[in-house]
């Protein structure tokens, strides 16, 4: 292409000699480069690792297994270039993966669609381009590299496209996709959500659930409390025991756990207000400074 480039390798732990051909490569060829980890800490800590090391202007991931294809390459950064995306996302749309995985992937996009906003019909393929401004503003921590177009869209960078790319058989290796993470996934997709949501205002959350709690024990304390007069003073006979009602153990618990939210609510926020990193935000461009 006659472009200056270089190729980041990360060994993430493997035992299969891989980090001795990275070492080969690089004494060879002084663009490659390599990041070895102890052991093995999975797919988001390794992309994040290669995200802090990369100096290009457009950023190309592609996983190692050989089912994306390096001819898309150049569209990829054309579109980046030429036509101004932040990221664009490699569409698998037709697929050599058995039916326990394909089906399941489809309900995992569809559903981050929905939740998201990012129309997006393949989130977790590993092709994809960006350009160097969102892989420097963007963490991928535990499991969330599956949502790095949702969590580049919350930073700011909205303009996302999509390629249809060549999808090719595995040859080696096998899929580490299970049922685990399937469920995982759905998981990481509301603790992403809660986080760009209500992380820098937790007590908006659990303020408001302790309070409706609060109220609705309340509540429900005052029917109680309402009814037993109401037998004792209106129809002058003896009234059922507060105890045997179970709307009074309804009352208890929701007043408990009401005030316990409220409770959590300002731990949170004084958590948040004493972090170092309490006031979080980029700067996306200046004129003039």
């Amino acid at each position: 292409m006659g472009v200056a480039y270089e190729v980041i390798l990360i060994d993430d732990g493997s035992t299969d000699g891989s980090w001795a051909e990275i070492q080969k490569a690089a004494k060879a060829d002084a663009r490659v480069k390599g990041i070895r980890f102890g052991r093995n800490f999975g797919k988001s800590p390794a992309l994040n690792e290669g995200f802090i090391a990369a100096q290009g202007g457009v950023v190309i991931t592609m996983d190692a297994d050989l089912q994306d294809d390096p001819d898309e390459l150049p569209e990829l950064i054309r579109m980046v270039r030429e036509e101004g995306y932040d990221l664009v996302s490699g569409w698998k749309k037709k697929r050599f993966d058995p039916i326990t995985k394909t089906i399941p992937t489809k309900l995992f996009n569809w559903t981050t669609r929905r939740v998201s906003g990012v129309k997006l019909h393949d989130f977790n393929c590993g092709l994809k381009a960006y350009r160097k401004e969102v892989v420097k503003s963007i963490e991928v921590f535990g499991e969330m590299h599956r949502y790095i177009p949702f969590i580049a869209k919350k930073e700011g960078f909205g303009h996302i496209g999509e390629k249809v790319v060549q999808h090719h058989p595995r040859k080696y290796g096998k899929s580490k996709f299970g049922l685990d993470r399937f469920i995982n996934g759905f998981l990481d997709l509301l603790t992403i959500t809660f986080v760009f949501r209500f992380g820098r205002k937790p007590m908006h959350f659990f303020g408001a659930v302790g309070t409706l709690m609060f109220v609705v024990g309340l509540c429900s304390a005052c029917w109680v409390v309402g009814e037993k007069l109401y037998f004792v003073y209106a129809l002058d006979r003896a009234a059922p025991r507060v105890s045997d009602q179970g709307l009074f153990f309804v009352a208890l618990t929701a007043m408990v756990i009401g005030v316990q939210l409220f409770t959590m609510g300002f731990v949170a926020e004084l958590v948040r207000r004493y972090s170092p990193e309490r006031n979080v935000y980029r700067v996306k461009e200046r004129v003039g400074l």
